[in-house]
């Protein structure tokens, strides 16, 4: 299974259809992968929180119909990085897992949002339910970024059988200890892979840490970056899942579930 996760730069410099544009070309350059990951609120930037409301779009919007076009014409599974959703007069932060065909297999209403310094709690809605979603791979647990931070989120997610879980982030510069921490921490204590997708770049004063990652069970990091724009890589097997549960089968052991 090829995996690919575009770690696209932020920048106060581009507009946003300029922003989809330049992400359409780097999907294009994981022509072949199996599964491409994109970061938080991508085509605005997790900074620009001036632009939350004017720059929302509906599910079916401009966003989402872009990235789904190009999960059909690759052949990929996509997880759409997330965008400002407006719906029924409030606004979420919304995530998209399309299917090879460009059809929409889940979505994901981001559920703790971020109160640190931060209005996005102020302006946007929390979603309320987990989204786990079946696919040819195994079962897949969306989340974004500050979900990090709470591990029962994840227990709960691969208590519905999740195998892999998705990340996409907006993670800043100054928590990189946390960043490395949490992403190894909720693939090797679920026994998950994790595959997760960061911004880079500058917007606002504020620098993106960059730093995607792909995790397998075990807590090994398969692949990773640094603070620039790229895209990371890697060749995985599912089925590395079950037979690491089945080698050291620790979640068994569990008194609290």
């Amino acid at each position: 299974m090829k995996v690919a996760s575009i770690q696209l730069a932020i920048s106060d410099d581009r507009t946003k259809i300029e922003t989809v544009d330049h992400a359409l070309k780097m999907m294009d350059c994981c022509a072949g992968s199996d599964l491409i990951v994109l970061p938080e609120l991508w085509n605005i930037g997790f900074f620009a929180i001036d632009k939350f409301i004017s720059e929302s779009e509906p599910i079916d919007g401009y966003t989402a119909a872009a990235v789904g076009s190009k999960a059909r014409e690759l052949g990929a599974w996509v997880y759409s990085g997330s965008f400002v959703e407006s719906r029924g007069g409030k606004y979420y932060n919304t995530s998209i897992l399309f299917d090879r065909k460009g059809e929409r297999a889940a979505v994901y209403n981001k559920i703790h949002l971020f109160t640190y310094k931060s209005r996005e709690a102020e302006i946007l809605t929390p979603g309320r339910d987990l989204a786990v979603a079946d696919t040819e791979f195994g079962k897949v647990g969306l989340s974004t970024c500050y979900d990090l931070r709470f591990p029962e989120m994840y227990r709960k997610m691969m208590e519905q059988g999740a195998e892999f879980f998705l990340v996409t982030s907006g993670w800043p510069y100054p928590r990189h200890e946390a960043w490395e921490i949490f992403n190894r921490a909720r693939a090797h204590e679920n026994f998950c892979y994790l595959i997760s997708c960061n911004s880079s770049g500058k917007q606002r004063g504020f620098l993106a840490l960059g730093h995607s990652k792909i995790v397998d069970p075990w807590g090994t990091v398969v692949a990773d970056s640094d603070y620039r724009e790229t895209i990371v890589r890697a060749d995985i097997d599912p089925g590395l899942v079950r037979t690491a549960r089945a080698e050291f089968p620790v979640l068994n052991d569990r008194v609290f579930k």
